[in-house]
């Protein structure tokens, strides 16, 4: 009789930040549910923070568990869990930060070599892991947190550098070769895609190995945007699979709330105040994990959020550095008793999001968030910072047509007194167009809604990206029968 076959063994290794871990581990749990063994390797400090939501996916009847790899104590302050990166911090930061991460190959290969998974999943910035499955001949998958439009973007920027042709920061080019006509500014691209930094060598290793991979694993879903899922596979030559969104693997209130850092405010707090409020009424302003503003900013934002006369659930993040009196207006929250709420910290976004109280999200454009927001079917007023949001703005703004830009230009990463300052009344046009009742807030309400809809039926049981998911298990439950 021939042997029981036991499950498809996978090592997820996300890298150690949060919007790069969140979705990761979602994921890993996307897996357990499909009956694979999961294995998350992480940090003691991040597999602490992971315990409870890891307990609850083991009592379903699910294999996961996490292994740790210990950093030296010179590499732990800037590489375990919320302490990787600073605002203040510059790209090269991030650089080293992926460096100090390099330093764990060696403890992963023997994790590796002990356990004797089938594959391993790993983030874009851990590339030097498809030379860990190259030694043990198991395959490497990339997982990329992003969309499939924004990586072909990338993919055309780097092969024709367009930016290269027009004569200022600010004269619009048309990325070429897409399947929409996409337009940008030199000033909206990353300032590595210009000039020669770490930041290029990076991206050089992970473009190398992400060719020497088995394939990418995206976090989006094919109807989102099928003309690219395809332009991807078939033009860039991709082997690909989409799973997402991933963060609808949490369907219980607990799971929801707990993704990320401890919220600043508990979810049933959170939750009673949105009740208290009518349908589509509530202005959502959050600007993820690394969305730091000046204390000028922010009050340009106080005012604009007073001005449209709306309720108003605002995230400022940690902004402990600034004094409030420097951004708040005097009597601020006096004024806005009742009618707004401010969470300083971490708060359950999702949680937030699918809340039939809130109208509009105004947004950071991080992926994460973007598709969050999109799975709530609800409509942005975008405002991109740095990463690869400026085009996930246009996918958001020019190709799914369910947001307004409020006008940023500057890709900044870091340094917040660098980015120009966002008017009052420039915030305030572009949330009274989204809130208001005319034919096109109307249209883009109408696409968002939609759009909610065709994300919960991608992860149902037949839909598109369980049945990817479901492939690319049988796919790998199958590399080492093909030798």
């Amino acid at each position: 009789m021939a042997a029981e076959r036991r499950p498809l063994h996978v090592f997820c290794f996300p890298f150690l930040a949060e919007g790069h871990m969140i979705p990761m581990i979602d994921m890993a749990k996307l897996f357990a549910e499909h009956d694979a063994r999961v294995s998350i390797i992480t940090t003691p400090r991040n597999a602490a923070a992971l315990e409870k939501t890891i307990e609850r996916t083991r009592c379903s009847g699910h294999q996961i568990e996490t292994h740790c790899l210990e950093f030296s104590s010179s590499h732990a302050a800037v590489s375990d869990g919320s302490e990787n990166i600073d605002a203040k911090q510059t790209v090269d930061n991030f650089v080293d930060l992926t460096k100090a991460v390099g330093m764990l190959q060696e403890p992963f290969e023997r994790l590796v070599e002990e356990h004797h998974p089938d594959c391993i999943i790993s983030d874009m910035f851990l590339p030097w892991t498809v030379d860990v499955a190259d030694k043990f001949g198991i395959p490497r998958l990339v997982f990329n947190g992003s969309s499939f439009f924004s990586l072909c973007v990338w993919e055309r920027i780097g092969r024709y550098a367009p930016h290269k042709n027009v004569a200022s920061d600010m004269e619009v080019f048309i990325v070429p070769c897409l399947p929409h006509s996409i337009e940008l500014t030199r000033s909206q691209i990353p300032d590595f895609s210009k000039a020669q930094s770490g930041f290029v060598e990076l991206f050089e290793r992970v473009r190398e190995s992400d060719v020497r991979s088995f394939g990418v694993v995206m976090n989006t879903f094919y109807e989102l945007e099928p003309a690219y899922a395809e332009h991807c596979k078939k033009e860039l030559g991709r082997k690909a699979w989409n799973v997402g969104p991933v963060s609808l693997c949490n369907r219980n209130t607990v799971d929801i709330a707990e993704r990320g850092k401890k919220a600043c405010i508990g979810p049933d707090d959170c939750l009673k105040w949105l009740d208290g409020k009518t349908s589509g009424s509530v202005v959502y302003v959050c600007f993820g994990s690394r969305g730091q503003f000046t204390a000028h900013q922010l009050l340009e934002i106080a005012l604009a959020l007073e001005a449209s006369n709306r309720p108003f659930l605002w995230v400022v993040g940690d902004c402990k550095k600034l004094s409030e009196n420097e951004w708040l207006a005097d009597g601020f929250e006096e004024r806005m008793q009742g009618k707004g709420l401010i969470i300083r910290g971490w708060a359950p976004q999702v949680l937030i999001l699918s809340h039939p109280a809130v109208g509009v999200f105004v947004t950071h454009c991080g992926w994460n968030s973007t598709l969050e927001a999109i799975s709530a079917g609800v409509t942005m007023v975008t405002w991109p910072i740095a990463a690869e949001q400026f085009y996930n703005e246009k996918l958001i703004t020019k190709v799914l047509r369910i947001g307004v830009p409020v006008g940023s230009k500057v890709w900044v990463p870091f340094d917040a007194k660098k980015r120009p300052v966002i008017r009052r009344d420039e915030i305030e046009k572009a949330i009274t167009l989204m809130m208001d009742a005319g034919e096109e807030a109307e249209g883009m309400r109408k696409r968002a809604k939609e759009l909610g809809k065709m994300a919960y039926r991608a992860v149902e049981v037949g839909g598109s990206s369980y049945a990817d998911l479901s492939r690319l298990i049988e796919e790998l439950k199958t590399y080492g029968l093909k030798a």
